[in-house]
Parts: C-alpha cells; sequence; structure tokens
C-alpha cells in the first residue's frame, strides 16, 4: 500500500517542521507540501491531490474553516483534517458542519496524533478522545425529544446500509462502488439520512451510528 500523501497547513514554521519530521519518520508517510502562507493552499492540492489535508484552526487573516468552505466552493474536495489547541465545543461542532473528516488536538501525545492522521488519510473518521463526550453532548442537544435510535430504526433499508458504510468513514465513490449503485444516488441518500436524523454534517452521522451501535451492543450484555 502506497504511503498516505499529506498536505501540512499551519502558520507556526516550528509546529510545521516537527509534525512534518513525525510524519515522516515515524509514521511513515510522505509530505508533500508544508505551508504557512494561505494562498499557496489552493494551487498546492490541485498539483498534488494528497489522500489529506491537515489544517490549524486559529490562523492570521482567517481561520481552517473559512479555507475549508473556500476550497470546497472552488471544487477542491480533498479530505480535511482539524489538528488545533482548541477544545472548545463550538468549534468542533462548526467543524462537523464544514464536514471534516477529523479533530484532533496538539496536546495530545505525538503517537495519538500519527495514529489519527493515519486513520483519516485510510478514510476513517478521528476525533480527539478529550472530544467525544462533548461530541456526544452535541448529538444528544440536537434532538432531545427523540432518541436518535429511534430515528435510525425510522430509516429505509438503503438509508441503514449506507450509514453503515458512513460509520466506516467510507467516501460516497466508495458506497456507491460497494452498493453498485450511482454516486448522485449515494449524495440523494446521505441527504434524506442528514434530514430525517435532524444533523448537520456526515461526520455526525457517522458518529450516530457507531454510539448507536455500542449502545445496542451494551445493552445485550
Amino acid at each position: 500500500m502506497p504511503a498516505p500523501r499529506i498536505v501540512l497547513v499551519d502558520d507556526h514554521a516550528l509546529c510545521r517542521s516537527g509534525l512534518a519530521d513525525l510524519l515522516r519518520q515515524r509514521g511513515g508517510m510522505e509530505v508533500v507540501a508544508s505551508l504557512g502562507e494561505l494562498a499557496q493552499v489552493a494551487p498546492t492540492l490541485r498539483q498534488h491531490r494528497p489522500d489529506l489535508l491537515v489544517l490549524d484552526l486559529r490562523m492570521p487573516g482567517t481561520d481552517g474553516l473559512t479555507l475549508l468552505l473556500r476550497l470546497r466552493a472552488e471544487g477542491i474536495d480533498t479530505p480535511v483534517l482539524i489538528l488545533t489547541l482548541s477544545d472548545d465545543e463550538r468549534d468542533l461542532a462548526s467543524a462537523l458542519r464544514a464536514g471534516v473528516r477529523g479533530y484532533l488536538l496538539k496536546d495530545m501525545e505525538p503517537e495519538e496524533v500519527l495514529q489519527g492522521i493515519a486513520n483519516a488519510a485510510r478514510g476513517e473518521l478521528v476525533v480527539a478522545p478529550a472530544m467525544t463526550l462533548k461530541l456526544a453532548q452535541l448529538l444528544q442537544s440536537g434532538s432531545k425529544a427523540t432518541d436518535r435510535r429511534d430515528l435510525i430504526a425510522s430509516l429505509t433499508e438503503r438509508e441503514r446500509q449506507i450509514l453503515d458504510h458512513l460509520a466506516r468513514g467510507e467516501s460516497n465513490k466508495a458506497i456507491a462502488r460497494a452498493l453498485d449503485i450511482s454516486h448522485d444516488t449515494v449524495k440523494l441518500h446521505v441527504r434524506h439520512i442528514l434530514a430525517k436524523l435532524n444533523l448537520s454534517s456526515r461526520v455526525e452521522a457517522a458518529v450516530l451510528a457507531v454510539e448507536s451501535r455500542l449502545a445496542g451492543n451494551a445493552g445485550g450484555r
């Protein structure tokens, strides 16, 4: 399997350099670019087409989520992982709504960051352990009156199949191949799933599916 190809964006040169060394030397990943200038991000992504963009949240002149939305508006769909100092649940919620693949904290152990980036580059959804409780609270606050597991049960069989694939962090294209349906059909189903579950992003849907599965397993013990 080829080494994951990563682009780093952080306004602190020391942080970029240290993370790049970590990914190359201990993670066996290929850091194809390490950027501090935001104007370079879009052309770099178009040129290298990396497996993952690792993006800081707070940068001079803008923030990582604003940059992410700008990239999406330009048709650049590179998966994004946020690596930040912020453990604010509002930042987590905003990142999820923007459709990031992961949210990690800079004060995590190096091996945890390394593993999280590797998992995200392979298509998995990753959230810092310190943020999982806040994520669960965000999900619960979005629908206090209804048990989300009941909402999952209300999905059609095809929608539940797609939700299972979302829980494994798969892209729409991968889901379309696995289920032998068109990419546009998957996109339509994902929109229906988010609407029925009253969620804002596929990441939230994936986390909800995993939580529901774990709750069901615990209940059966």
